[in-house]
């Protein structure tokens, strides 16, 4: 859940300067203030992130997995708008890390026996999916696959469903057992 939950996020934001810059248009200096948004988003997703997985955990980890595909597909379709393009940095931030406090406690309840080392493992596969996001993305622009650059935050968006597909997986296991 959290390996392809997470990477998806960084497989578009890894190359976020030429998609602001190549394909949005913006100027190279205005991507510092363009990243300011998605800090904003970031706090703003994290802190909303902990107290909806405090209400409805799954629900809400689903839920906002689907925004995160949801809002990786829009940056595809609409990167080459400016003002939908910094709606959506804003809400990127929002949706990655609006992920993280229902992926911790999700893996927290899991494995109550071991919580420690259960943090530490899903904090390591965070950072997987951040070099398997990032090495995707490259994968893409690589071999232009899809349109290269352009594709990237169709993938990324793909990528966040196979970690929708493995969160829907978990509940279920969950649920069983």
């Amino acid at each position: 859940m959290t390996i392809f939950g997470f990477a998806g996020v960084f497989t578009a934001f890894t190359y976020i300067k030429p998609i602001l810059v190549d394909i949005s248009g913006f100027s190279v200096n205005s991507v510092a203030y363009i990243l300011v948004l998605f800090g904003i988003g970031i706090t703003i997703g994290n802190l909303y992130g902990g107290k909806l997985a405090d209400r409805a955990l799954m629900p809400s980890l689903i839920g906002i997995l689907v925004l995160l595909a949801a809002t990786l597909a829009l940056l595809g379709a609409l990167s080459l708008w400016k003002i939908a393009t910094l709606i959506l940095v804003f809400l990127l931030g929002v949706a990655a890390f609006g992920t993280v406090p229902g992926l911790q406690l999700h893996m927290l309840n899991t494995a109550r026996e071991a919580p420690t080392l259960a943090s530490t493992l899903n904090i390591a596969a965070f950072n997987l999916g951040n070099a398997l996001g990032a090495y995707l993305g490259g994968i893409v622009i690589d071999f232009g696959i899809g349109g290269g650059l352009r594709a990237v935050p169709w993938s990324a968006s793909l990528v966040t469903l196979i970690g929708i597909l493995f969160t829907l997986w978990g509940n279920r296991q969950s649920r069983r057992g």
